[in-house]
């Protein structure tokens, strides 16, 4: 969909990146990088960084601080995207300034996304 977009996914367990590489590899995405590590281990800076629930939030932010560049080029600000789900108040309470949060059943119809929300932070807000 984003060809002029490059991604680069990262996990750490080989089995599960091996897979998707090989996904990447079947359906030609020339703009797909896939890399078997840790997400603090990892140094490179993107504009965004999008991720499942993976810890807490607060946690998760400051494992990828890090890798967000400073220096916006699109029309949406740098940031985190983070997929997640149930009460998540007590996450976001020291973001709650800086962050948006989007229902996602209110765009997706399937029960999967009943209780998901995506929580957008922007690289000036943490």
């Amino acid at each position: 969909m984003f060809p002029e977009t490059d991604f680069v996914l990262l996990d750490s367990i080989g089995k599960k990146i091996r897979v998707v590489g090989t996904i990447v590899d079947k359906l030609e995405l020339n703009n797909v990088k896939t890399i078997q590590v840790r997400a603090e281990l990892y140094a490179e800076k993107f504009d965004f960084i999008v991720s499942r629930a993976v810890t807490s939030f607060p946690e998760f932010v400051n494992l990828v601080k890090k890798n967000l560049l400073t220096k916006n080029k699109n029309n949406l600000p740098n940031g985190i995207f983070y997929l997640t789900g149930g009460d998540i108040d007590n996450e976001i309470q020291h973001f709650r300034k800086g962050i948006r949060i989007f229902d996602l059943k209110d765009t997706f119809q399937e029960p999967f996304f009943e209780t998901k929300k995506l929580i957008y932070l922007p690289f000036n807000k943490i």
